[in-house]
């Protein structure tokens, strides 16, 4: 793994070698991750795995032509062919007028923000071990739970850098720590699993093994014995671990290749009132120790927080520069990408913010409904909002969470479901998205 300086070094000296090869312009992306994962079932060792990997790719533009190339070998034989090899590609591309690197005047000017995003802890494999024993014990120390499919342990390191021909170079490290535990509770026919994880920048700030266990063994256990619900509609509760889904479902429908290709639900809807009056959702690219904060985007561009969704009225697309070029407007700070293509644009650590209600109170008047803890399939029509999910989870009967139900189907539209949606008070940030506990009214429940 290249120092922070290194990887900056490196990706600068690339940039500069297309040019002299004949590029017009370019920008190179390096990435390195590195990680050690501990796994453990029924309290016996089954993987120590170690992992690292570094990739450089980069992007030139002849003209409107481009190509992009990427290489996880780092020796200067190799980079000089990654250099020939891209500057050729570019002079048979195909034109694009909408390519080409951001806008020079928006590029970020400086040093970014601190986002404390690398604790520098390096814990060892019998750390991570002793971690992994704990969350798994204690996942099978809950009364009910028969089996296991293991605890694990995780502890990681990445290094970024980006560095363009118009001005820009930049990069950030981060650390990342991770801790698991999936059981299954009950015999034969009557089995039921669940898991519980957590996940975070720096290692002192991770849940402790045995909660974490506790709740993915009391979790499986609760889920024993499921029943059926009758069909009908009926409102429908997500617990925050399945509700974030549907701000991804946002997320992908505002971005700006999907508006300007016109197959997103939300078309035409910027400026309108998308949620219910009082619905916050924001991007927060500078939380401290955020699982997906960065001082810049994909293109060198600033990154900033953003209410995507300011009193339910939607407030911006998602840009990277092509698109916003497209769209005759101006990019965002939301380019994402890999090594090995053009940007895309994304969220960081997308969230809403919390309502008035607790979930207890959320849920009181409800005479019949499902209160939903796993979803399965992938349901979701990004051009039309349509939604239907295989799920289960929970009865609901007098403002009460009762029996367990499975094979259930929910469905609506996605632009009927936001406009229908009530946020609980109990939001935490667990996650790169984040919701709190849903409610939303008029769902189609197909069960029994």
């Amino acid at each position: 793994m290249l120092s922070l300086d290194q990887a900056q070094s490196q990706v600068a000296d690339l940039v500069a070698a297309a040019k002299r090869a004949g590029a017009d312009a370019g920008d190179a992306l390096y990435v390195c991750n590195a990680s050690t994962q501990v796994q453990i079932r029924l309290g016996q060792l089954e993987d120590v795995e170690r992992s690292e990997g570094e990739d450089i790719g980069l992007r030139v533009f002849v003209g409107t032509r481009s190509a992009s190339v990427s290489s996880s070998d780092l020796s200067a034989f190799a980079l000089d062919a990654l250099v020939e090899r891209a500057v050729a590609m570019a002079r048979e591309a195909p034109e694009d007028p909408w390519s080409g690197l951001a806008p020079e005047d928006r590029l970020l000017k400086g040093r970014g923000p601190d986002l404390d995003s690398d604790d520098g802890a390096d814990p060892s494999p019998a750390m991570l071990r002793e971690r992994a024993d704990a969350v798994e014990a204690a996942a099978r120390g809950v009364a009910g739970i028969t089996n296991s499919e293991g605890g694990g342990a995780s502890a990681s390191r990445s290094v970024i850098a980006i560095a363009t021909s118009h001005g820009f170079a930049g990069g950030y490290s981060s650390s990342g720590y991770g801790c698991s535990a999936s059981v299954i509770a009950g015999e034969g026919a009557n089995m039921q699993r669940d898991y519980a994880y957590d996940s975070t920048r720096h290692w002192a700030d991770l849940e402790p093994a045995d909660l974490i266990g506790q709740r993915a063994g009391e979790r499986a256990v609760k889920r024993l014995n499921p029943g059926k619900l009758s069909s009908g509609e009926m409102p429908v509760v997500f617990d925050p671990r399945v509700g974030a889904g549907l701000l991804g479902s946002l997320a992908g429908a505002i971005t700006g290749s999907s508006v300007a290709r016109r197959t997103s639900f939300l078309l035409d809807r910027l400026g309108e009132q998308v949620f219910a009056k009082g619905i916050i959702i924001r991007d927060d690219p500078h939380r401290l120790r955020g699982l997906r904060s960065k001082p810049f985007d994909g293109e060198g561009l600033p990154t900033a927080p953003v209410d995507i969704i300011a009193d339910g009225v939607l407030t911006t697309w998602l840009m990277d520069s092509a698109s916003a070029r497209q769209l005759g407007l101006k990019p965002t700070g939301h380019a994402t990408r890999g090594v090995g293509g053009p940007p895309g644009a994304g969220t960081t650590n997308l969230f809403m913010m919390p309502g008035a209600l607790s979930p207890a109170a959320l849920i009181a008047d409800i005479k019949l409904g499902l209160f939903v803890t796993e979803l399965i399939g992938h349901g979701v029509n990004p051009v039309t909002g349509d939604y239907s999910r295989g799920a289960s989870g929970f009865v609901i009967r007098d403002g009460i969470i009762c029996e367990s139900v499975a094979e259930i189907t929910v469905a609506g539209n996605l632009k009927d479901m936001f406009r229908h949606l009530t946020p609980a008070n109990d939001l935490e940030f667990r996650r790169g998205t984040d919701v709190p506990t849903l409610r939303i009214e008029g769902m189609t429940v197909a069960g029994a």
